[in-house]
C-alpha cells in the first residue's frame, strides 16, 4: 500500500480569527478522519510572519493532533533549527514522543527565508553552526545523561519514548545538508528527488564511518485534491491552489530545490503543470497502482472548509477502500 499523507499548512489569506479557529478544530477532526481510515501521516511544517497566516508552531499542533488520534505519524516537515533554543527543543520532542509513543517524526532544516532570522534575532550567517549545535545537543540531551551546552553542565529530563531517541531526520538540498545528515549519523530527508545528493551523502556516511538512509520524494509529489467534478474544482476553487504556489516561489531561489516547486503564474498554468492536482477517485486509484504515494491537501492555501471534507471523503470513502482491498488480493 502506498504511503499516504494528509498535508496541514493552515494557510488562509482572509482569515478572521474566528475563521482562523475553525479551520485549526476542523484539522484535527480531519486528522481523527484519516487516523480511523488507516491514513499513514499528517505532515505539517513551520513558517513565521507570513501575511497569510502560515502555521508558526507545528510541535503545538503535533501534540493536538496526537491528542485526537491513535496510531497516525506526525511528520514536522521542516523545523527551522536555528530559530529554537536547542535545550527547550529537546525537551519539547521527548514530550510529545512520550505523549504519542513515538508517533512523531522531526525533518531538521534550517530554512530559506532571512526575513525569518531577522524576526528573531538569529544571524542569518550562522545558520550552519547553529543547526550542528542543534543537533548535536538533541542528540546529547534525549540520552538522559549531563552534558556540556554553552559551557554550562546541564541535563534534560525525561528521556523520551523512543530509544536510542525519537525519529530525527537532516532536511535540505545542498551538500552542506548531506554531509551534516552524515557527520551526525542521521537519516537524510532531500527536499526534491536528488539522487544524486543521495550517492554524496552515501559517500559521507563511509567518509565518517556512520550509518544512515535516505527518504526522498519521488520524481513526481503532487499535492492531491480529490473531486468527481475536476473542471468546477479548478474553476471555483483554482486561486487557492495558486496562491500557495505563488506564495512558495515567491520564498525559493535558484538554488532552492523543492518537490513542490512550481513556476506557474495563472491558474491554468498551475493546472497544467501538475504539482498540484485535482483528481477523481479513480485517477487517484490509477496514480497509486503507477506506486505513487498520496499527499492529501485538503485545506490548500484558504480552501474552504466543506470542499476540504468533500476531498478528505472522496480519499476516505472511495480510494483508502480499494486501496486495502487490492492489499489483501484475491
Amino acid at each position: 500500500m502506498p504511503v499516504t499523507v494528509v498535508r496541514f499548512n493552515l494557510v488562509d489569506p482572509a482569515a478572521t480569527p474566528d475563521t482562523l479557529s475553525a479551520r485549526y478544530r476542523a484539522a484535527l477532526e480531519m486528522s481523527a478522519y484519516a487516523d480511523d481510515r488507516g491514513v499513514s501521516t499528517i505532515q505539517t511544517e513551520e513558517h513565521h510572519g507570513v501575511a497569510n497566516n502560515w502555521l508558526p508552531s507545528p510541535f503545538a499542533f503535533a501534540g493536538a493532533v496526537f491528542g485526537a488520534t491513535r496510531k497516525i505519524a506526525v511528520t514536522v516537515s521542516a523545523v527551522i533549527g536555528p530559530l529554537h533554543e536547542p535545550l527547550r527543543l529537546a525537551e519539547d520532542i521527548a514530550v510529545l514522543d512520550l505523549l504519542s509513543g513515538g508517533r512523531l517524526v522531526t525533518v531538521a532544516g534550517i530554512g530559506y527565508r532571512p526575513e525569518e532570522y531577522a524576526a528573531f534575532g538569529v544571524e542569518w550567517t550562522r545558520r550552519g553552526k547553529l543547526q550542528d549545535e542543534l543537533l548535536d545537543t538533541l542528540l546529547k540531551a534525549w540520552t538522559g545523561e549531563e552534558f556540556t551546552h554553552r559551557g554550562r553542565t546541564v541535563r534534560v529530563t525525561p528521556r523520551p519514548h523512543t530509544q536510542p531517541h525519537p525519529l530525527l531526520l537532516v532536511g535540505g538540498s545542498s551538500k552542506a545538508a548531506a554531509r551534516r545528515a552524515a557527520r551526525f549519523g542521521l537519516p537524510f530527508f532531500p527536499s526534491a528527488h536528488l539522487p544524486e545528493l543521495e550517492a554524496y551523502y552515501n559517500e559521507k556516511l563511509t567518509e565518517y564511518g556512520t550509518e544512515g538512509w535516505t527518504m526522498m520524494p519521488a520524481a513526481e509529489t503532487p499535492l492531491l485534491h480529490l473531486s468527481e467534478d475536476p473542471d468546477r474544482t479548478w474553476a471555483e476553487h483554482g486561486e487557492h491552489f495558486l496562491h500557495e504556489a505563488r506564495t512558495y516561489a515567491s520564498w525559493q531561489s535558484k538554488d532552492i530545490r523543492s518537490a513542490v516547486r512550481s513556476g506557474a503564474t495563472t491558474v491554468a498554468e498551475l493546472r497544467a503543470e501538475g504539482v498540484y492536482r485535482v483528481l477523481t477517485p479513480d485517477a487517484c486509484m490509477a496514480f497509486a497502482e503507477e506506486g505513487a504515494n498520496l499527499v492529501l491537501h485538503p485545506l490548500v492555501g484558504g480552501m474552504p472548509v466543506d470542499e476540504g471534507w468533500r476531498s478528505m471523503h472522496l480519499f476516505g470513502e472511495n480510494v483508502l477502500p480499494r486501496l486495502k482491498d487490492r492489499l489483501r488480493g484475491p
